[in-house]
């Protein structure tokens, strides 16, 4: 049995579930999300919430249950409130701008590099912070990830592109001997 696939998902106003084709659609006032439903899994429309079950007993089912009943949960937080991933820039020289839905990244290295946003997000840029903005929790997820590769941050001087909430363990340089 999943823990998380049997709690109920509170639908909140303005938000619309369909099931057709095995194809799950929310609509919310933020937009339109859809995901393939592959396994067998069951979804239950009520009265201001929706249930998640297994239609069948195979292998490994609990673990799809609470997937496809997380990617629902996260599908309706996207519609209506959105997903939001903050990156900070640390080193000296290291700088971002924002041209049109491009995304302008000095790190360093002898070119520029661009981050085109990809349909769906948009790019916000203060001082030294760049936020990630979107619907759908994985694109922001994986743009996010996808900037900072760029330039990772290393672990002498804390140089690079880091998550906001991110701990980088700094290690002990070179020692001399005197």
């Amino acid at each position: 049995m999943s823990r998380v696939g049997k709690k109920p998902i509170q639908i909140p106003q303005g938000v619309s579930i369909t099931l057709e084709n095995n194809i799950l659609t929310v609509t919310g006032p933020k937009g339109v999300l859809s995901q393939e439903v592959k396994h067998p899994i069951a979804f239950e429309i009520g009265e201001g919430e929706i249930f998640v079950t297994p239609k069948e007993q195979i292998k490994n089912i609990s673990a799809f249950w609470g997937l496809y009943r997380a990617l629902l949960q996260n599908m309706i937080t996207g519609v209506t409130d959105g997903f939001t991933k903050k990156l900070r820039i640390e080193g000296v020289g290291y700088r971002v701008a924002l041209q049109g839905d491009t995304l302008v990244l000095n790190l360093g290295y002898s070119h520029p590099i661009e981050v085109k946003a990809p349909e769906g997000i948009t790019f916000e840029v203060e001082k030294n912070f760049i936020l990630v903005k979107g619907i759908d929790k994985t694109l922001v997820g994986q743009v996010s990830a996808n900037i900072r590769s760029t330039r990772p941050p290393e672990p002498y001087k804390g140089k690079g592109v880091r998550y906001d909430d991110e701990f980088v363990r700094m290690k002990v340089g070179k020692k001399t001997s005197s």
